[in-house]
């Protein structure tokens, strides 16, 4: 069951959570502080100082479970009880550190790049038009489900008239273009069940049984789709084409999974856990939690949410909507390493076209936070005329929208990637969640509403 307005819709006052982070130590030169700005990007130590009131449901590291170093100090805070910069770890060689993250240095393994090569761009081939040969001729319709209608309603992008409504009866989460981006599929989480869509023609076709699919993700590789089962606490792994179940995840620790991201290579993804305040760590091709990473504060009601890996793979972003903003994790998912403050109620996270900015749902107070991508520094915030409550969407082909579901107005907010302006708002159904775009660029889709690479 899920917690009292975590999903319905219904909203609940908003608390503000974070601790107070350790600022680096002072540099000798005015020089070395600008080089190693340039250097760090999202990685770097956090630069502002997140909420300091912890609200009743979070639990500060004071009282959390964590490891014990070989110094005996706990996780929480150090010797002079001040707090300390990284969420506690947990699992198989998981370490505790008291000490601010640095910058990789460049050419190290974790900085994403050899020396002397380009800057890496995980997300190069989802430009502006970048569409392959089997999306390019797809109509650009939009894709709203909705979990209190329980059904998905089609919209033309261009025109803003809805073009059909596919009823499924129960609660609709998210629509998620298949791995190799021919195929929609609406989940349906209570009713255990994917609707089939065809975005070639924008029709409904037929219903295949998955467990709990309360979000869907394939790995980088293609060989799994991964059924995100939030009230089983648990992942089921799937063939892609049969959606044959080939294996299961427990979580038990993972309250109120829910969204995901991959590392640049593949070999791990990072899975939220909403109502448990931290993000579980999984091998890919074992299927093995590796780790737990707990946040700074753990926000036990709706903790951490959408997950996005940086363009160029220094970090991901973390939005935490009881805490107001986006954790950074590191690129080793091993520990949070700064907090950037963005609005009430941080929900969805997407990327520009051209990969350098990054566009923060602020769900609770109506607006869009727009990030630097590889800095993280917040460069505008974008309020919707009248109020809202921007949820989930995608930046439509060629960028120059970003479409986002409003989840408490039963409308889709349409807006200018350029300065915000509101374009349209357009009257949906009830409950307006994870709304998809098609076509859109890339080579192969992540899942979720349109993770592209």
């Amino acid at each position: 069951m899920h917690p009292v307005n975590a999903r319905t819709g219904g909203q609940q006052a908003p608390f503000r959570s974070g601790s107070g982070l350790a600022r680096p130590p002072r540099t000798r030169t005015a020089a070395f502080v600008l080089l190693a700005v340039l250097l760090t990007a999202c990685t770097a130590p956090a630069a502002v100082t997140p909420p300091t009131a912890v609200p009743p449901n979070a639990v500060p590291h004071s009282s959390a479970a964590a490891p014990t170093t070989s110094s005996g100090t706990s996780g929480g805070q150090s010797r002079s009880g001040a707090p300390i910069i990284s969420g506690s770890v947990t699992g198989p060689g998981a370490t505790w550190s008291q000490t601010p993250a640095r910058a990789p240095a460049p050419g190290s393994s974790t900085s994403g790049m050899k020396a002397g090569s380009p800057p890496l761009n995980v997300y190069l081939h989802a430009g502006s038009n970048m569409l392959s040969e089997q999306v390019k001729h797809f109509p650009a319709y939009a894709y709203v489900p909705h979990n209190k209608s329980g059904d998905v309603w089609v919209i033309d992008q261009r025109s803003h008239r809805v073009v059909r409504k596919c009823l499924v009866g129960t609660e609709l989460q998210h629509v998620v273009p298949s791995y190799d981006l021919r195929t929609l599929y609406a989940t349906s989480d209570q009713g255990n069940r994917l609707l089939v869509i065809d975005p070639a023609t924008g029709k409904c076709g037929r219903i295949i049984p998955v467990i709990d699919p309360y979000n869907l993700y394939f790995t980088p590789d293609g060989r799994s789709a991964i059924s995100v089962a939030e009230a089983r606490r648990e992942l089921v792994w799937y063939t892609p084409k049969t959606f044959t179940m080939t294996d299961t995840t427990a979580l038990p620790g993972c309250a109120g999974v829910d969204h995901a991201d991959f590392s640049a290579d593949g070999a791990t993804a990072v899975f939220t856990c909403e109502f448990d305040g931290r993000v579980a760590v999984v091998d890919v091709r074992t299927h093995r939690v590796l780790r737990m990473v707990d946040m700074p504060v753990r926000n036990m009601m709706m903790g951490p949410q959408d997950i996005k890996l940086a363009p160029d793979a220094h970090c991901y972003y973390i939005a935490d909507s009881d805490a107001n903003g986006v954790w950074v994790l590191d690129a080793a998912a091993t520990r949070v390493v700064r907090f950037i403050p963005t609005g009430r109620g941080a929900h969805g996270l997407y990327l520009s076209r051209d990969s350098r900015r990054l566009f923060v749902t602020n769900r609770l107070e109506g607006s869009i936070s727009v990030l630097d991508a590889a800095l993280g520094t917040v460069e505008a915030k974008w309020q919707i005329p009248g109020g809202g409550s921007p949820d989930m969407g995608n930046v439509n082909a060629d960028g120059s929208q970003l479409w986002v579901s409003g989840r408490y107005h039963k409308v889709v907010y349409v807006l200018s990637t350029t300065n915000g302006r509101l374009l349209a708002k357009i009257p949906v159904g009830d409950g307006p969640h994870g709304m998809a775009l098609m076509p859109i660029p890339g080579r192969y889709s992540l899942g979720h509403t349109g993770i592209t690479r």
